[in-house]
């Protein structure tokens, strides 16, 4: 058994300890969000965040978040994602949809510990996040925007 709090919900599962975590809130939880990209952690697909960071979900055995804290695309909330969605939006950065979620929660990590992020910071943070559209230029630019609109 396993506990963890997702989107502040705390719940316990009767799966194998080394299952792997975007398995169980996809199939036991039914948070369908995040999806199922290469199940190597490359393309970033399956990103959710585990205790404030992002991490790939498809390769975290779910014994390894006992008592953490998730956040899953549905349960993202806060400044950084209104910002990040609406310059998403206003950019028109999504095409076919399947890496949004895991670029948006990426993106929401960055901007939570870097407010105002250089192209060398987004780069960095969004490394591992295969847009299979290629929208790189527009998800940079969106970043930038969520970042600018966000100063006060």
């Amino acid at each position: 058994m396993t506990t963890f709090t997702i989107n502040g919900k705390d719940v316990t599962v009767d799966v194998e300890a080394d299952t792997p975590l975007l398995w169980v809130v996809r199939d036991e939880l039914r948070l369908t969000g995040s999806k199922f990209g290469c199940g190597v952690a490359q393309c970033g697909a399956c990103t959710m965040m585990v205790d404030g960071m992002p991490r790939r979900t498809c390769v975290t055995p779910v014994g390894t978040v006992d008592g953490s804290s998730i956040e899953t695309i549905e349960g993202l909330e806060g400044p950084e994602v209104a910002a990040i969605t609406a310059a998403w939006e206003g950019l028109d950065v999504p095409q076919c949809g399947w890496c949004q979620s895991g670029q948006i929660v990426s993106a929401t990590a960055l901007l939570r510990e870097i407010p105002k992020p250089t192209d060398d910071d987004i780069d960095a943070a969004m490394a591992g996040n295969v847009c299979r559209c290629a929208t790189y230029v527009r998800i940079r630019q969106a970043i930038h925007d969520a970042a600018d609109s966000m100063e006060g």
